[in-house]
């Protein structure tokens, strides 16, 4: 046996090796938490002290100014409305199309369900600037077109909706096509054998064993739409229809000084609109650690 065989065998080299390996977890922890660390410090340091130095990286006298100032904004407010009614609209248009489709592509055999499957991946291939022109043209002339007079979809909340699920949807038809292959192909059987349509299988048997995959897609999707800014900005022009990304970006100049950027207030309104999805994250964290895995195992 080596030396160094040896010495990796030993306790001290035991030591080394773990000691090494947690020095790199909190590397990555730190390297991690510390942009919502310094957004939770600068949204509680007054104005007068954001850009003091040395750098202060806990405020001597913390101040909760700034998300009063973000709560008493009307239009915020209502931007976590918006938000919460978009991003909800979004998740639960995505996940029942989503189902469906993954339900036909992954327990059913049909010519061209390889493309189809490959045609939803390359959907989020492209970037969003990529087709934001296209969509600006589509939703801006949508209510003239034929005899009909349909309602107008530029700056309005379903103009958000529809936008955002070209990014939701072809992910979640796709993790969610990999639990319909994974289910074992009996309980199918089984329940067809009792008598049961295609529509039943998918709603009471099939559905509720890809709980985990739906509970992970849906809140990514959700995340995706809550935190999206490029079309929310391009789309919306009244501030009744802000989400909370351009209702957060519209507080420059709200401070009386067109000159000053007011960041604490910026913060405050960031760590508002964060501490709903780490809650959700924590609340849901198992069901989320068991759809990214299941998915990936052949049944």
């Amino acid at each position: 046996m080596s030396r160094s065989v040896r010495l990796r065998r030993s306790p001290v080299g035991r030591v080394l090796t773990r000691l090494g390996f947690w020095l790199l977890i909190i590397a990555i922890g730190i390297y991690a938490l510390f942009p919502f660390y310094w957004a939770l410090r600068s949204s509680i340091t007054p104005d007068t002290a954001l850009f003091n130095t040395p750098v202060q990286y806990f405020p001597s006298h913390p101040t909760w100014a700034h998300f009063h100032d973000a709560l008493s904004s009307s239009y915020f407010r209502r931007a976590l409305l918006n938000s919460t009614l978009v991003a909800g609209a979004v998740t639960l248009l995505s996940l029942a199309v989503g189902s469906t489709a993954a339900y036909a592509l992954g327990r059913f055999r049909f010519h061209g369900k390889s493309f189809v499957l490959y045609l939803m991946l390359s959907m989020t291939i492209f970037p969003q600037i990529a087709i934001l022109g296209a969509l600006y043209t589509m939703f801006s002339g949508f209510h003239i077109i034929g005899p009909i007079d349909f309602p107008k979809l530029y700056d309005s909340p379903w103009a958000l909706v529809f936008s955002y699920m070209i990014f939701t949807l072809p992910f979640t038809i796709w993790v969610l096509t990999s639990f319909m292959r994974a289910l074992p192909a009996d309980l199918e059987e089984a329940a067809y054998v009792d008598g049961a349509t295609p529509l039943q299988v998918f709603w009471k048997v099939l559905l509720p064993l890809i709980a985990p995959g739906l509970v992970t897609t849906g809140l990514l999707a959700f995340i995706a739409a809550w935190n999206e800014f490029l079309f929310a900005v391009s789309f919306i022009q009244s501030p009744s229809h802000y989400t909370v990304p351009v209702a957060i970006f519209s507080f420059t100049g709200t401070s009386g000084n067109a000159f000053q950027f007011p960041w604490g207030t910026v913060m405050a309104a960031t760590i508002i609109v964060t501490l709903p999805l780490i809650a959700a994250t924590l609340i849901l964290q198992r069901r989320i650690l068991a759809g990214l895995t299941a998915g990936a195992v052949k049944g």
